[in-house]
């Protein structure tokens, strides 16, 4: 996934390069970046398991019981429907692993748990070219190739700006031909 990690074993092997803005992001947030192995459901498979216990456990019931009433699933119903399904289904089961609730497991941990960072301000791009150009030392700066950096041409948050700009611009066509 290019938004993680750019190219593995780029620094040699096992020394990845990750996408300079995530890696911001969780050096703000303090966790460290691990990456798996392709193809390799062992290195991941306590964390995709949620996945389908998440489709088979609410999803797919949530569809049809929407189906049955002509309804479509979309952001709002699901939210909805989900704090439901975690109230009264996911939190209070019998884990398997653990043989308790997960609602009483979270209860016990989270005074351990640390504090949210403040909110993300993203990095300027000048910032990501510099790390970029000083991670790939093997470049000569005179004759850099500038193809090979990653140069982004926003930082992440700048996209919530367009958004009502994109919107806007896919309502020109319906509305020109109302009139």
């Amino acid at each position: 996934m290019k938004t993680v990690i750019i190219k593995r074993n780029a620094y040699g092997r096992g020394k990845h390069q990750f996408n300079p803005l995530f890696e911001d992001f969780a050096k703000h947030c303090g966790f460290a970046l691990k990456v798996c192995r392709p193809y390799r459901a062992k290195t991941k498979g306590k964390v995709e398991r949620f996945n389908h216990y998440l489709r088979y456990s609410f999803h797919n019931a949530l569809r049809v019981k929407l189906a049955m009433k002509n309804y479509k699933i979309d952001i709002d119903n699901a939210n909805a429907e989900v704090l439901k399904w975690l109230e009264n289904v996911a939190n209070v089961r019998i884990h398997q692993t653990t043989l308790r609730r997960p609602f009483d497991l979270l209860a016990e941990e989270q005074s351990h748990l640390l504090s949210l960072p403040k909110p993300y301000g993203g990095i300027h791009p000048k910032v990501v070219i510099q790390s970029v150009v000083k991670k790939q030392s093997q470049f000569n700066r005179d004759n850099l190739n500038v193809d090979s950096l990653y140069i982004p041409n926003r930082d992440i948050q700048t996209y919530d700006d367009l958004i009502p700009a994109t919107v806007f611009l896919a309502l020109i066509p319906a509305f020109t031909t109302q009139m």
